[in-house]
């Protein structure tokens, strides 16, 4: 098994996306990066003596053969990507050029990187800490303007110095209390228990509010899940084709036609929204579609928003009966916005909805003549990014993370109940240094197993 430890090789990958384009990039790194490539790049200046960080204009050639004019980068350890050695060639972008400067390369002694091997190696070069390293991989899925900030100031580093911050807090402590250990026989005390109980009281909160950050964090990585509920054929799947612009799930006036939940995004105003079109909730004694009712009132319980669709043409005591089970899977937290649908079909369009529901606000569609979509968008917006106003805050995304948060709170705990109890110093420190060490995980500054690093990079890209 090959050791983490072990970069003596050097490797290398297609760093574009697959297939074909204008330009593709073939990316190699380690100590032989510049004397591989050097052996087929041909310019009026050779490779060995290109000032690093600088690109020319060359040929990429092969046993007298041009594969192709490139543009060729060199970079010089530590000052790289990966902290090693490293060059870069960009090719034109056929898929046929970019596998045979790859296999050149290859043959020259290089081989192919694993995924996400190049962000490993600068973890382990210490470029970035492994929550920097993991916010490369966010970075790169960020499918929308919030997602992308989130991983940006991940990436620069500021979860990692608030938790920084925290961590030399607790380490100046169980200094002193491991220096008490030193002078046992004399009866000090360097380290105020007072003031270590209000230290814990501080780091607690910033740790929970770190973890609650995450329902949001995770919000904007993957979308904000909004399900769309409501009785049978009230026109859920029409909506939600509406909302895409595309005819994404199978409309019919047949009652129950929707058994399954059908997901699918899209971004407003910046932000990615995950709609959910679920099963008409109904008595039923189908089993598929009971399943499925099963299935929407699971998915309405995790929604950040609610669309409750109802039929313009209804009868009140129904409706309000459907809306309260909706409202009791929801949880009083999640708002759910009143969507009275096939306005169109009304024969009087000013019916008062407001005061079937005591005051509360409904809004008027027409699904299929795409009629109060807008107004609606707007009141998804509104409920659905409560919560995202401050774009300076700082939001946990990686559930990895929030369980180390959660083991350091739970130390955190433990070590408050030691100090009541008056715990002796070694046995204080042992606890303080336990959640030192879950701090550590998220930074990745005491990891060294195997197993743990590649779990973490597997699912990067290859070249990344």
């Amino acid at each position: 098994m090959r050791h983490l430890a072990d970069f003596d090789d050097t490797i290398c990958a297609i760093s574009t996306a697959p297939g074909e384009g204008a330009i593709a990039i073939i990316r190699l790194s380690g100590q032989k990066a510049v004397s591989i490539a050097a052996e087929f790049i041909q310019s009026k200046k050779s490779l060995e003596s290109l000032e690093v960080n600088h690109q020319q204009f060359a040929r990429f050639v092969y046993q007298d053969e041009t594969i192709d004019e490139v543009m060729v980068s060199r970079f010089q350890a530590p000052k790289s990507y990966t902290g090693e050695d490293m060059v870069e060639v960009a090719c034109h972008g056929s898929v046929y050029i970019q596998h045979r400067i790859l296999q050149i390369i290859v043959g020259a002694g290089a081989r192919v990187a694993r995924p996400g091997e190049f962000t490993q190696r600068a973890f382990m070069n210490g470029k970035m800490d492994l929550s920097q390293a993991e916010a490369v991989a966010d970075l790169i899925s960020s499918r929308n303007r919030m997602a992308h900030k989130v991983a940006m100031r991940q990436m620069k580093g500021e979860f990692s110095s608030k938790l920084e911050q925290l961590r030399t807090r607790l380490m100046d402590f169980t200094s002193l209390i491991e220096l008490e250990l030193d002078f046992s026989e004399e009866d000090v005390e360097f380290a105020d228990r007072k003031q270590l109980f209000a230290l814990l009281a501080e780091i607690d909160k910033e740790v929970l509010s770190l973890s609650k950050s995450f329902e949001l964090g995770n919000a904007i990585k993957n979308g904000i899940p909004v399900a769309i509920v409501g009785e049978p054929n009230v026109g859920k799947s029409t909506l939600l084709n509406r909302l895409l612009n595309e005819d994404r799930a199978i409309v019919s006036e047949i009652a129950g036609t929707t058994r399954d939940v059908i997901e699918d995004t899209m971004v407003i105003d910046g932000y990615e929204f995950r709609f959910i079109d679920t099963a008409g909730i109904r008595e039923s004694t189908d089993e598929i579609e009971t399943k499925g009712i099963a299935l929407t009132l699971q998915k309405v319980s995790r929604a950040r928003v609610v669309l409750y669709l109802f039929d313009a043409r209804a009868d009140e005591t129904p409706v309000k009966e459907a809306l309260q089970k909706i409202r009791n899977e929801a949880g009083e937290e999640v708002p759910v916005i009143l969507v009275a649908n096939k306005v169109d079909l009304l024969e009087h369009a000013d019916k008062n909805y407001e005061q079937y529901f005591d005051g509360e606000d409904v809004i008027s569609i027409s699904a299929l003549e795409e009629c109060g979509i807008e107004v609606l968008i707007q009141k998804l917006v509104e409920h659905g990014t409560r919560g995202l106003e401050n774009e300076d805050q700082l939001l946990v995304t990686n559930i990895r993370h929030v369980e180390a948060l959660q083991h350091i709170h739970e130390g955190i705990e433990r070590i408050t109940e030691g100090l009541e109890n008056q715990l002796p110093g070694d046995l204080l420190s042992f606890e303080i240094r336990q959640v030192l060490d879950h701090i550590a995980d998220i930074t990745g500054q005491t990891i060294t197993p195997d197993d743990v690093l590649g779990h973490i990079f597997k699912n990067f890209c290859i070249g990344k």
